[in-house]
């Protein structure tokens, strides 16, 4: 039976440490995708418990319709939320909103990550005023999970900073590296700068000189380089670092493509007797491909760089989309995802405060 938290007792007075604060009212299909993906989760993470932020009028009935769900989650009540259009400036102001209590949760330390398929800005901006960057992090970035011919991809940044300059590029490439050891369970994953060209004179400055830092640092073995668009779906490295302007053209581009390519198949198979023959010969592996390639695999995005983890699912997802989100989040909890990204930039502070410094004394260089 599901417990019920007192809206006038603040969490933090709470003694159970949950595994993650879910936020109930958040995204299209909420509150019901939520409780019908929270029940699916519970297959998977059967230890796993929940704090449910969210009006619990209408939580209880859909938890008393899962009982799954309803045997890992805790309510803590609150009758207002984030609308998917509501400004990030606007969603700060709303105290109590069932999201703003999830963030409240990983902040205070009584759940270990956040889990949202609401308003991506408001989360956004939530999450750095309230669970706020961690240190050595200059600034949070949006990573994602993306299907390659080898197998999956971690890409960051995917649009929290359009611009960016070499250290950020060499931080997403420190929490890059971090998240791809903690969900997909990469002992060494191998990191690419996302550029124009292979070749090492190609780019701008900012990306030439993260190059060269992260030639130089504890990550130099598992630096593949410079590498294009093409080499993101060919797998050629594990992660993909880029700014956030670059990187949510490429993710949007390659959602496209994807689309096209599966009205293009329908259009094939439905001309005529002998495609449609031919489309039952093929469909299992068609069938293969359509599940390799379910975006709902791949939901998730992930604010990195945070004192906790903060997952953003698709709100337009269903309830397998936001279990795959929750997925994510267990992932990133269980396998110490943060203490990863410390123990790197530990070992990589005097290169970062070198590299600056010097970048500090070069002269300014001025019009004629």
């Amino acid at each position: 039976m599901s417990k019920k938290e007192s809206p006038d007792i603040s969490i933090s007075e709470q003694s159970e440490v949950f595994s993650l604060a879910v936020d109930g009212m958040g995204g299209d299909g909420a509150p019901d995708v939520v409780v019908a993906g929270l029940a699916i989760a519970a297959d998977r993470h059967p230890g796993m418990r929940v704090l449910l932020t969210g009006d619990e009028a209408k939580l209880r009935p859909l938890l008393a319709k899962h009982p799954k769900a309803e045997s890992i989650c805790t309510i803590w009540h609150t009758d207002e939320a984030v609308p998917m259009d509501m400004k990030p400036t606007a969603a700060l102001r709303v105290r109590k909103s069932s999201m703003r209590l999830g963030m409240d949760a990983v902040a205070s330390g009584r759940a270990r990550g956040v889990v949202s398929a609401g308003n991506s800005g408001a989360m956004l901006a939530l999450a750095k005023i309230v669970v706020k960057t961690m240190p050595g992090i200059s600034r949070p970035a949006m990573a994602a999970i993306s299907p390659t011919i080898k197998g999956d991809v971690v890409m960051l940044d995917l649009g929290a900073n359009v611009a960016c300059d070499w250290r950020n590029l060499v931080e997403f490439a420190v929490m890059g590296e971090a998240f791809a050891k903690a969900v997909l369970g990469l002992p060494a994953p191998r990191i690419g700068l996302l550029n124009i060209g292979s070749e090492e004179l190609k780019g701008d400055e900012k990306l030439r000189i993260a190059s060269e830092v992260l030639r130089e640092s504890p990550l130099a073995s598992q630096f593949h380089g410079f590498i294009e668009g093409h080499d993101i779906t060919a797998g050629t490295t594990d992660v993909v670092v880029t700014d956030g302007f670059t990187g949510n053209v490429a993710l949007k581009t390659g959602e496209g493509v994807l689309k096209m390519a599966t009205s293009l198949l329908r259009q094939v198979f439905s001309r005529g007797i002998i495609a449609k023959i031919g489309y039952l010969l093929v469909r299992p592996g068609l069938e293969r491909m359509k599940e390799w390639l379910d975006p709902r695999r791949y939901n998730g995005a992930v604010f990195v760089g945070l004192n906790g983890v903060v997952v953003k699912s698709h709100g337009g997802t269903d309830a397998e989309g936001f279990a795959a989100a929750v997925d994510v989040a267990m992932d990133m909890v269980t396998h110490g995802f943060n203490d990863g990204i410390r123990e790197r930039l530990t070992h990589m502070g005097a290169l970062l405060s070198h590299q600056q410094a010097s970048m500090e004394r070069e002269p300014a260089v001025t019009a004629s």
